[in-house]
């Protein structure tokens, strides 16, 4: 299996779970008098399967990252490990100019007046 099918298989099994947990709450709850629209039971069987492949599908694709190189010396899971690092500064910069860069609420000359202590421009 090549690594962009494994990933294709991966996003469609975690759209499928997605999925299963609206079934689930359809069916955990139903009126005296009519019917559940699936059997909850049968769902979390479904449910059980699907992570179990989904754990074989990540255990595979961790494998398929760690011998996978990009370059020479240069190997996909510490690209991968690089972007996720990368993303989560990105995040808390991110918060930051955006709590450094709010719009001040005062309602008038006389309430206490927020200085930011960051340079917004410079993030």
């Amino acid at each position: 299996m090549k690594l962009a099918e494994a990933l294709l298989e991966r996003a469609d099994l975690q759209k499928r779970l997605a999925q299963m947990d609206d079934r689930l709450m359809r069916s955990a709850i139903f009126q005296e008098g009519n019917e559940p629209p699936e059997d909850p039971t049968e769902l979390l069987i479904e449910m059980k399967r699907l992570f179990e492949k989904l754990e074989k599908l990540f255990a595979k694709n961790q494998k398929m990252n760690a011998t996978s190189e990009l370059a020479p010396y240069r190997m996909l899971s510490d690209a991968l490990a690089k972007r996720d690092l990368l993303m989560q500064k990105r995040q808390k910069l991110q918060t930051l100019v955006e709590n450094a860069s709010g719009v001040e609420n005062r309602y008038s000359l006389f309430e206490i007046r927020n200085i930011s202590t960051v340079n917004v421009r410079a993030l």
